[in-house]
């Protein structure tokens, strides 16, 4: 799977893991901070991917 479809498996997960968070499932709050800890880090990889196809392009 590609970074970018793994970012926007992970934003899905999170929106529906919130908004059982919003109904009141306490462990649903743990699991909507879990998802986002893991987007911070496939950000990341993705910040990263994008300047190497920057730099590959220029040359």
């Amino acid at each position: 799977m590609e970074t970018h479809d793994q970012i926007i498996a992970v934003i899905e997960q999170y929106k529906l893991e919130n908004q059982k968070f919003a109904s009141g499932n306490k462990s649903a709050g743990i699991r909507a901070r879990k998802s986002l800890m893991e987007l911070n880090k496939l950000t990341k990889v993705r910040r990263a991917e994008i300047q190497e196809e920057k730099e590959w392009i220029v040359k």
